[in-house]
């Protein structure tokens, strides 16, 4: 999703954010690119539902009106003709006016059972007219479907009251809900189901009513169906073998679905006994649990699910950036778990991580360079805040895996630049030049050059960041033996840990 054009000609200067300490925090720079971004989203999801339940609608009006029209058809079939008792009378009329006539005294057959009273429809007829009506109503709830669907639309899209931050968090519970509740594939992919179930019992019904008028008619009807199903048929297959087939259809997505949760629904089935489902079922149970509602989610997970969604969906880097940025805000380690721990997102960011400096010398406009190199630097910092707040541990092996991509390079920031940036960029920098040298040893030239550098950052404990003060306090304390500073001590240091500075201040030396 493209929700800003950075490479018009008349664009604004671009600017690489600095991070932030509490979310949201930027001057409203993240929560414009993010309410333009879902907005977005949400404008292309409810449209395209809308255009689909409209072709619906005007479907299955046509369809259920082809349909009622060969019911009033079949529908006289099941009950007798009233000609044929009126015949049976009439006949019975005739002879005793013959036998009255001739002067005859012949005794005259009666009988007081009509031909209506001994009728019974044929088996074909009874199904003929079965499969129509289920056609029908197949049809009539479908309609009904897409008239509701189109009402859940409108909600999901209709402004709640409150300001602009209460319609951003409540406008993302109800993506979240359609998500949870299957929105979506129950409009995209149910609701045309029924529609093609009530048009294929249709043809079932036409083929085996005109069996009973003709044999040979039907036989010839018959052809075209039978290859317009299987051809349905074959193209769910090929898209079940091949996933970017362009026939994809319900079908295909409940084939799909029905593959990957059968097995798993079968062995669920074997494992619990009938029994143990009983005693977990309780009326009592069932109804406090409706009434109480389901536990909302708590802000600091609406703007993890936030920044995750900016990130994996987004293609704009000034709203790839500012959500980076937000990542800095995250300090809590379950937090930043279950931000981690999604596999979309972790590819995204890592995609973002590799290829930040070659996308940034893309863009119009002076600077490129600079521009490239501050926001790599930024996705590196990133990076870094990310793994130390997560409770994994750090083996030797696993950091230099991670360390792989910033083999060679140094992200420390420009000495004329520190005493304006921000002091977690500053501090996050730090920790990863001190992680590099945890892997490879430095140079004497390297370390030369690290320790003129933290001396030059020393002039900026005045900005009051205790977290910063403590990384340079590990640092200052461990300088002339800093590649071997523990790594959970790194970690203790970055998140701010009391403990570890009092340790540091009080070591002599």
């Amino acid at each position: 999703m493209n929700s800003a054009a950075q490479n018009l000609p008349n664009a604004p200067v671009f600017e690489v954010p600095d991070p932030i300490d509490e979310f949201g925090q930027d001057g409203g720079k993240f929560y414009r690119c993010y309410d333009a971004l879902a907005d977005e989203i949400d404008e292309d999801m409810v449209k395209g539902l809308k255009e689909q339940l409209d072709g619906m609608l005007i479907f299955a009006g046509i369809f259920a009106g082809v349909n009622s029209a060969f019911l009033a058809i079949t529908l006289p079939l099941l009950s007798a003709d009233p000609s044929d008792d009126i015949t049976a009378l009439l006949a019975q009329n005739n002879a005793i006016l013959i036998q009255m006539v001739t002067g005859r005294n012949d005794s005259i057959p009666t009988t007081s059972r009509l031909p209506s009273a001994e009728f019974s429809p044929s088996r074909d007829v009874l199904a003929v007219n079965a499969l129509f009506s289920l056609s029908l109503a197949f049809a009539i709830m479908s309609s009904f479907l897409a008239v509701l669907g189109r009402q859940w639309l409108v909600y999901y899209r209709k402004k709640s009251g409150g300001g602009p931050d209460r319609q951003r968090w409540v406008q993302l519970k109800r993506f979240l809900g359609a998500e949870r509740w299957q929105l979506e594939p129950i409009l995209d992919d149910v609701l045309p189901s029924l529609l093609q179930l009530g048009l294929i019992i249709f043809c079932a019904s036409l083929i085996l009513y005109l069996r009973h008028l003709s044999p040979t008619i039907s036989f010839i009807v018959g052809i075209p169906m039978y290859v317009g199903l299987a051809f349905f048929v074959g193209s769910a297959l090929c898209a079940i073998w091949d996933r970017f087939c362009p026939f994809q259809s319900p079908l295909s997505h409940v084939m799909i679905w029905s593959a990957r949760t059968i097995p798993s629904a079968v062995k669920t089935i074997q494992v619990l006994r009938w029994e143990q489902l009983s005693r977990g079922f309780s009326i009592k149970r069932w109804v406090e649990t409706l009434s109480k509602g389901r536990e909302e989610e708590s802000p600091g997970s609406l703007q993890v699910i936030a920044l995750r969604r900016a990130i994996c969906t987004s293609d704009d880097p000034a709203t790839l950036l500012n959500a980076t940025a937000n990542i800095f805000s995250i300090k809590d380690v379950a937090r930043m778990e279950e931000l981690w721990t999604d596999p979309s997102f972790r590819e995204r960011f890592n995609e973002q991580l590799r290829s930040s400096y070659s996308r940034m010398l893309q863009l119009r406009g002076r600077d490129q360079t600079n521009i490239a190199r501050a926001a790599q630097r930024l996705y590196a910092a990133a990076s870094v805040h990310i793994i130390l707040y997560r409770n994994t541990r750090m083996s030797l092996p696993s950091l230099a895996r991670w360390l792989r991509p910033f083999r060679g390079k140094s992200f420390l920031i420009p000495d004329l630049q520190i005493p304006e940036c921000s002091t977690c960029l500053l501090r996050s920098t730090l920790t990863l030049t001190v992680l590099q040298a945890c892997v490879e040893k430095p140079s004497l030239e390297t370390f030369t050059g690290f320790c003129n550098y933290v001396f030059a950052c020393s002039l900026n404990w005045e900005r009051q960041d205790w977290r910063l003060f403590c990384v340079l306090s590990l640092i200052t304390s461990n300088l002339p033996d800093w590649q071997n500073i523990s790594r959970d001590s790194v970690r203790e240091a970055y998140r701010g840990f009391v403990k570890l500075l009092l340790d540091c201040l009080r070591r002599p030396g």
